[in-house]
């Protein structure tokens, strides 16, 4: 195991001579978004034994576990009810309904997560092929699977079903979504929606989806293959439409983040609106091995882009598979994933965004290195309560001296190192020693390496006291996690009672 020596070094009238090439964080107490969380995909597949094994929930999900994960997707089948055993194709030995996610949503939810569902594909009897199927499939030739104009009235009543349904099992679900990958044509279970198609659904239909009896149920969009803004662009600039829609969502295939994704951010932020990212692996076709560490560190990359583009929540694809946080215990993959249910290296390098990052409000900030796709070094800033993170990711193999310039003043700090898949590298805690309050410091950063550094800030310089301790007494009140007062609570947000006493909510709306 490698040693690594982190040291601070206080920059007030000392001018520092060092060998190692330095790169600069300049941090703004300018606030960006607010970020709900991070999660993966509880759907049939990798995670087999479907609707028995929640060991991949326990491991990643919730403050007890390792990861912090708090957002699990499922599909929403096509089925109507949890008893059907098989879809309307195929041979599946394996129950293809409600029934499926619904252990380890139970799990995800007593331990304080976000579950939201997906359709893959509205019940077959809705649809232009009489299907579940998209389309594509030899039997079918060209036909594609669409909703059919006169079962639009049927697909909200059909999500009150689910909702219903799940409500009946133990589990009241947070949001639910338009389609899965609307643009995309395919074998499995698929719908097709244009633009135009999506926009008539949830224009005339949506207000159907029964928000009072479900808690306050949120609606997503459709979630295209490569995060096609014209989905999204076309609710929002529809003002009923985007009445109805709470977040916008899209997956990234063949799109990185700073594209696609960026630019239907900056419509959803005019309006106040989440953006999620739904699904991607970055290796996911890797074979009969396991990631790289250098392809860790590009997932690294990829979801700080998410989040610099815009994002509020990163949803992985599947939970469980060599290529991904859960070990399938297939030794085949390698010896890391021999043991069946072991958290893989890539679920620690989520850990340094979902253990730290939950909850936090991205800073605006400039870094010496561009922010480009696949960039060498990324940076990130985040401030949360009384802590102020800072990110970082080096592809470079060499160190270098990290300059970290703060909008306030901080007293001390740790640092969380991710150096390699060797497990004993994944993750390490060390102290930064701070000898007096400064906004400027001087810290390692490691060759190849996802560094996490969390400073406490001055008791003075602390947002969120600052503001609380001028709020109004008597009377219920909400701010964000920087102390700015909201109109409507929403997220995670600070609960100021009557009293003057205070608590962490999230707020499901």
């Amino acid at each position: 195991m490698r040693k690594i020596i982190t040291s601070v070094i206080m920059l007030a009238a000392v001018t520092i001579v060092n060998a190692k090439q330095k790169v600069t964080i300049n941090i703004s107490a300018t606030p960006l978004q607010t970020i709900t969380g991070f999660g993966a995909a509880c759907c049939y597949g990798a995670m087999e034994p479907f609707a028995k094994d929640t060991n991949p929930v326990k491991l990643l999900y919730g403050d007890e576990s390792a990861i912090g994960l708090n957002i699990m997707r499922m599909e929403i089948s096509p089925n109507f009810v949890g008893d059907v055993v098989v879809p309307e194709w195929g041979n599946w030995d394996t129950p293809y309904d409600w029934n499926g996610s619904l252990p380890s949503a139970k799990i995800v939810k007593e331990r304080g997560g976000i579950v939201f569902g997906t359709p893959w594909s509205p019940p077959g009897d809705y649809k232009t092929n009489g299907t579940a199927q998209g389309g594509n499939a030899d039997d079918q030739g060209n036909q594609e699977g669409r909703l059919r104009l006169d079962c639009y009235d049927k697909f909200f009543p059909w999500l009150n079903m689910f909702l219903q349904w799940m409500h009946d099992h133990g589990v009241d679900v947070d949001a639910v979504s338009i389609q899965n990958e609307p643009d995309w044509w395919v074998s499995y279970s698929g719908c097709l929606y244009t633009p135009d198609e999506q926009l008539n659904l949830v224009k005339n239909y949506a207000h159907m989806l029964d928000r009072t009896t479900y808690n306050g149920v949120r609606l997503i969009s459709a979630e295209p293959l490569g995060f096609d803004p014209s989905y999204s662009n076309k609710l929002l600039n529809d003002p009923t439409a985007r009445e109805q829609i709470d977040i916008i969502a899209g997956h990234i295939y063949g799109h990185p983040p700073l594209n696609n994704l960026k630019s239907a951010a900056s419509l959803a932020k005019m309006y106040g609106k989440e953006v999620w990212m739904t699904e991607h692996s970055v290796s996911d076709n890797i074979g009969d091995r396991l990631p790289t560490w250098q392809e860790q560190l590009e997932f690294a990359e990829e979801v700080n882009e998410c989040l610099q583009a815009g994002c509020t929540g990163y949803i992985y694809w599947y939970m469980r598979a060599h290529w991904a946080f859960v070990s399938t215990g297939e030794s085949k993959y390698g010896e890391a994933n021999r043991v069946k249910n072991r958290l893989l290296p890539r679920a620690y390098v989520m850990s340094h965004f979902s253990k730290y990052v939950t909850g936090s409000t991205l800073l605006e900030s400039t870094c010496s290195f561009d922010l480009t796709t696949n960039a060498n070094i990324e940076t990130s800033a985040f401030i949360k309560g009384d802590s102020l993170i800072v990110l970082a990711i080096n592809r470079l193999e060499n160190d270098r001296d990290f300059i970290i310039k703060l909008p306030y003043n901080v007293t001390s700090g740790e640092v969380v190192l991710s150096l390699s898949n060797d497990s004993e590298e994944l993750c390490q805690k060390s102290t930064i020693d701070i000898s007096e309050p400064s906004q400027r410091l001087v810290v390692d950063l490691p060759g190849e390496s996802v560094a996490t550094y969390i400073f406490k800030l001055e008791n003075s310089s602390t947002p969120v006291q600052e503001v609380m301790a001028s709020g109004q007494i008597g009377q219920t009140v909400y701010y964000d996690l920087q102390g700015r007062r909201l109109n409507t609570p929403r997220g995670f947000c600070i609960e100021r009672h009557a009293d003057g006493t205070t608590r962490k909510v999230f707020m499901n709306e």
